[in-house]
């Protein structure tokens, strides 16, 4: 599944820790593009046969929130009085973050469940209170789409406490071997919250935590045996690696990671092969081929790998991988070697990419059966028809255009609203924004 980038796109540099967004902080930000480059990676992706589903944006600014914090009047005076007397508050509620669908839950396929059913668990995004005020609707828009409780199970957030900091599938991934139907589940974290003795990053935050994982895998039901946990290296969070997803990518029985991903990673790897089976295959990337900085920058691992008809992988990257020089030297030896990945496709996600989103950013893998898939209502699943819909839409409300002054304009959240209100229409979902639930 993917999420449209909404009408706020914006650069706030609201992210301590991600480098793409604090250098890029208070530039021109263009969020037709942005909803424009997503919708064609998606279509890309779907004329090759890898289904493709849309999640749509959040409502922004977020009046309630606002209110919250102690502002009132009308909609526009409360936008008003914000830009004048808290601009990063405003800046915060008018974030367009929800369009990295990676952090929006984490997703067990029935095949790995207890109950036999597909479960999520919405990220609470505790670590930074701009994605914090996406879990309410997150958690609505899935439960609209994922209706059907005999098939799909939609569990409320973890509790919104720094010691469940959960950041979604950013730091999750299923391995599974190549004849086995259950899955292995990957978790990965930053920190122990209730090992003192632990080490951690820093400079910058560990957004998820050991809690937090275990507590959604007991909730999801997974089997033990077939899930495996791991911390990030704190000196890599430090480098600006803030999720798993930026150092390492997972699927079927391939994982792609740098050496330097995980503490005591010879172990971490070891315990993934044993519960994936004897066709798992790992590509660990050394330091002296990519560097960490490199990786960061071009992020070469936020990337997806999708499996081909022919047993090999399609690495879907951004566009950076071919201007570093160090980094597309080591992609055509990969490229060339007799590995599993036989084939590079890039994208240019500059909008996304500003912000510190790839592809693996810009999408949540939903493993769903033929019977399951049917039980959905909503009008998600991509197909011509759809596609047209959304680029007509988009090209409809969306600002060519957005400056850090626009924030304050109170013209904004009007598109906006107007926007999504039709969206929910065309998706055939039900009423999942505030705005829509407080009625006339």
């Amino acid at each position: 599944m993917a999420w449209k980038s909404g009408p706020t796109h914006n650069y706030a540099g609201l992210a301590r820790g991600n480098l793409a967004a604090e250098r890029h902080a208070r530039q021109i930000a263009h969020p037709r593009e942005a909803a424009l480059q997503g919708l064609a990676k998606m279509r890309a992706l779907a004329a090759r046969g890898y289904a493709q589903a849309v999640l749509p944006p959040h409502e922004r600014p977020l009046i309630p929130m606002l209110r919250a914090l102690g502002f009132s009047g009308s909609d526009g005076q409360i936008i008003a009085q914000a830009a004048h007397a808290a601009p990063r508050i405003l800046a915060a509620c008018q974030s367009a973050a929800a369009m990295w669908v990676a952090n929006a839950a984490t997703v067990s396929p029935s095949a790995d469940t207890l109950d036999g059913r597909v479960n999520f668990t919405p990220a609470n995004l505790i670590s930074h209170f701009h994605r914090s005020i996406e879990a309410a609707t997150t958690t609505r828009v899935l439960r609209g789409i994922f209706a059907d409780k005999t098939h799909f199970a939609v569990h409320d957030p973890l509790p919104a406490a720094p010691q469940f900091g959960d950041e979604g599938a950013a730091n999750h991934t299923r391995l599974k071997g190549t004849h086995r139907t259950r899955g292995v589940e990957f978790f990965v974290y930053g920190r122990a919250a209730y090992d003192e003795s632990a080490s951690g990053p820093r400079q910058y935050p560990a957004r998820q935590t050991l809690e937090a994982s275990e507590a959604i895998a007991r909730r999801h039901g997974l089997d033990a045996s077939h899930t495996v946990f791991a911390q990030q290296r704190p000196e890599v969070i430090d480098a600006g690696v803030f999720h798993n997803d930026v150092i390492a990518v997972g699927h079927g029985n391939v994982l792609f990671c740098h050496e330097r991903a995980w503490v005591d990673q010879p172990r971490v790897v070891a315990r993934l092969a044993a519960a994936v089976g004897p066709d798992f295959q790992a590509i660990v990337v050394g330091d002296s081929e990519v560097s960490v900085a490199d990786a960061v920058t071009t992020y070469l691992f936020n990337s997806q790998l999708l499996a081909r008809s022919d047993g090999r992988f399609l690495l879907v990257a951004p566009a950076q991988v071919r201007t570093n020089g160090a980094v597309s030297a080591y992609v055509d030896r990969l490229l060339a070697s007799d590995g599993p990945i036989a084939e590079l496709l890039t994208f240019d996600l500059k909008e996304s990419m500003q912000n510190g989103g790839g592809p693996a950013c810009l999408r949540l893998r939903v493993e769903l059966t033929e019977v399951e898939r049917a039980a959905i209502g909503a009008r998600v699943f991509l197909d011509d028809a759809l596609a047209a819909d959304l680029e007509a839409w988009i090209r409809r409300h969306y600002r060519d255009r957005l400056a850090p002054e626009d924030l304050a304009d109170p013209a904004l959240m009007d598109e906006s609203r107007r926007a999504l209100d039709e969206l929910t229409g065309m998706l055939r979902l039900p009423s999942v924004y505030p705005f829509q639930l407080a009625g006339p």
